[in-house]
């Protein structure tokens, strides 16, 4: 028993409220170690009468630790908790302050959990873990009112530039609403749509209109209630990392200098403000001029900011916030922002950008969700490139979810690719089945999935702006076979709660494998999928209850015989089977 391995600390994503009555407890240990652990818990104030052992679950793995996991709901909402290690015959207790040969007697070395307290406990909006979102820039998705057009429109299709304007706007989506809704999508994500100079609104000069080129708050007000009328919800960009440099209070610094009111809404290192060998004298995202970064420490830049956040949740009734270059602001400007959000509107969803490992944004008190660039990589690598065996996927994804509470792995933001990278199709050279596969195991895997526009028609691009084509919405265009792909896929989740919030067990994930196993359950909601990369035939042949399975795709049965289910999947192949009880 290798006890340098062991880990546990409370909080965070090892003991944490999933709800206002249940603790999960977590622990990890080398991997292949342990053959079981135990959680040794009770009241401390009646530790006799409530002490127990509760056994613990492999819940995943990575490459290096298995990571154990149980529930528990205790009587009086607090816990004092130990864990028992055993391998094989050999047992080892450990508390908070050491590993012992002995059972604890008393709770006083043990670790505790002193309360769960409502206001403490992370509760996303239950309505994102059903929800399938879809990302919109709104130049590129339709041009549904010319009038607005700029002045150097381009006629739509052209090859997408850095600076090239072809004439999206919202009514052009409040035109294609019923696309939508037959797709199967329920939430959108907006990238910016309020006034700034660029196409891409990242660089914002006012944070309180939309910008002309879409519309007006009016058409925004229209296209929100049309939307909720068909159980849409709506996701705007938030840019409260930077402004533009066209942004009012900006432009005074700009003219002003040193004496302008506005010099401590940034952070200016040297007047006057200049570029010298390429780097601002203020900073900014990146070394972009053109977007000076904001002192959201400073209370007039707070005040205007959450003025902004919650104005449009009231006003306009979006449905929440994704949040651009998250990272680099305060904690505490989203704490802040956090409970402004969410007394404008509790179940708005507040999704961060943040591309690495994100646990500390993910303790209830900021974001519900970050964009899942993890996930995005390890699909990728696995599906797509080749880069990972079935086993390194497997590890990679257990450690994923080894990192947050289940709230949070429920609700993230689960994306192949966004304006901000090549699109899935060019990443996979033209490949379509290795899309598929990707997606197949996107829409199969807990969390939100969302769908960049375009890439449920075959739509391909590189690196920005190439990733920001005008959408094609000539059918002849289009692949419609892809298309009829994504909408199978997109009412197979709709249809199965397990898919959404049950259990992942992978079955089969092999070193050097290109097989894929994984099992989703929830209750008697219990689907197999199947996934083979390879491009020969492979079989897979695998331990499972012994009952009839159905593939959901195909509608063909199977039957576990003696506990083993046999398929054979051709190249690039896929099945879903469900049981059948």
């Amino acid at each position: 028993m290798l006890l340098e391995a062991v880990y546990h600390r409370p909080r965070l994503n090892w003991s944490y409220a999933y709800d206002q009555n249940t603790i999960h407890l977590r622990l990890r240990a080398k991997k292949g170690d342990l053959t079981q652990v135990y959680a040794w818990t009770g009241d401390k104030y009646t530790w006799d009468t409530t002490k127990e052992l509760i056994p613990m679950s492999l819940f995943t793995s990575d490459e290096m630790f298995d990571y154990w996991e149980c529930e528990t709901v205790p009587p009086h909402r607090r816990l004092k908790y130990g864990f028992l290690l055993q391998k094989d015959h050999e047992r080892m207790w450990m508390t908070e302050s050491e590993f012992q040969t002995t059972r604890p007697e008393n709770p006083e070395k043990l670790f505790e959990f002193p309360y769960i307290n409502r206001s403490d406990v992370f509760t996303p909006p239950a309505w994102v873990k059903d929800a399938i979102f879809y990302q919109i820039f709104p130049e590129r998705f339709a041009n549904g009112d010319p009038s607005l057009d700029p002045d150097n429109v381009q006629p739509w299709g052209g090859k997408p530039e850095r600076d090239s304007f072809f004439g999206g706007d919202l009514q052009g989506v409040i035109d294609h609403l019923d696309y939508l809704s037959e797709l199967g999508i329920n939430a959108i994500y907006f990238t910016p749509i309020f006034t700034a100079t660029t196409n891409h609104k990242y660089d914002t000069e006012d944070y309180m209109q939309v910008d002309p080129q879409f519309g007006d708050a009016k058409t925004l007000k229209k296209l929100v209630d049309v939307c909720h009328e068909r159980g849409i919800r709506v996701l705007l960009d938030a840019v409260f990392n930077h402004a533009g440099k066209t942004f009012a209070p900006f432009v005074d610094v700009l003219e002003k200098g040193a004496e302008s009111p506005y010099k401590d809404w940034f952070h200016v290192n040297q007047f006057p403000l200049e570029i010298q060998n390429e780097i601002p004298s203020y900073d900014t995202f990146a070394f972009e001029p053109l977007m000076p970064k904001l002192n959201t420490e400073n209370p007039e830049v707070k005040q205007y900011l959450l003025e902004v956040a919650e104005y449009w949740i009231k006003e306009i009734g979006i449905d929440g916030w994704r949040l651009d270059v998250a990272n680099e602001v305060s904690h505490e400007f989203w704490r802040e922002f956090r409970k402004v959000v969410k007394r404008a509107n509790p179940d708005a969803y507040i999704l961060g950008e943040i591309w690495h490992e994100s646990a500390p944004w993910l303790e209830g008190d900021k974001f519900d969700a970050v964009m899942n660039y993890p996930f995005t990589n390890a699909v990728i690598d696995f599906f797509v490139l080749g880069k990972l065996d079935a086993e390194g996927f497997a590890n990679s994804i257990g450690k994923q979810l080894s990192r947050y509470p289940l709230q949070a792995s429920e609700v993230a933001f689960n994306l192949l690719d966004s304006h901000d990278t090549p699109r899935l199709l060019t990443i996979a050279k033209g490949d379509k089945e290795k899309q598929k596969l990707a997606a197949l195991f996107q829409f199969t895997f807990m969390g939100t999935p969302c769908i960049y526009y375009g890439d449920e028609i075959g739509m391909d691009g590189g690196a920005d702006p190439d990733c920001r084509k005008c959408m094609e919405w000539n059918e002849d265009n289009q692949d419609r076979n892809l298309l009829a792909f994504y909408r199978r896929l997109i009412d197979i989740r709709a249809s199965h709660p397990a898919l959404r919030t049950g259990t992942l067990t992978f079955l089969e994930a092999g070193r050097q494998g290109t097989k894929l196993a994984y099992e989703r359950r929830l209750g008697e909601d219990v689907l197999i999928v199947l996934v083979n990369t390879d491009e020969t035939i492979q079989h897979f042949h695998l331990s499972v209850e012994e009952r009839k399975w159905t593939n959901v795709f195909t509608d063909d049965s199977l039957r576990a015989e003696r506990g083993t289910l046999s398929v054979k999947l051709p190249a690039h192949g896929y099945a879903v089977l469900k049981a059948v009880y």
